[in-house]
């Protein structure tokens, strides 16, 4: 019952990783979904008392945080090439979810 290890362990790396450098509002992006997801699975075990248990079959409970970390990569992804598509939309949803400055308006 540890599936949310993996999205958390990946928020972590991708932290580490994008904060090191300068990161932009795709990087923003991923670590905010990476801990939501790791965020929603902690809730889900609390909830039904399995916060630190391990199941009967820990290798499928990895699997599946592995699965829902893929799923979130997966819709980055298609959310940056929309994103590349039509780069108004883009703009247009930064500044409105405060990721872009009003100042960098074109």
């Amino acid at each position: 019952m540890v599936c949310y290890t993996i999205p958390l362990v990946a928020a972590i790396i991708s932290s580490v990783v994008w904060g090191s450098q300068r990161r932009g509002p795709a990087g923003w992006w991923l670590n905010l979904l990476l801990y939501g997801g790791a965020l929603f699975g902690l809730v889900d075990h609390l909830w039904n008392g399995e916060l630190f248990l391990l199941g009967e079959a820990p290798l499928m409970d990895l699997l599946l945080g592995a699965t829902i970390t893929a799923v979130i990569f997966g819709g980055w992804g298609i959310t940056l090439g929309i994103v590349r598509m039509y780069p108004e939309l883009g703009r247009r949803m930064g500044y409105r979810l405060g990721i872009l400055k009003a100042s960098e308006k074109r």
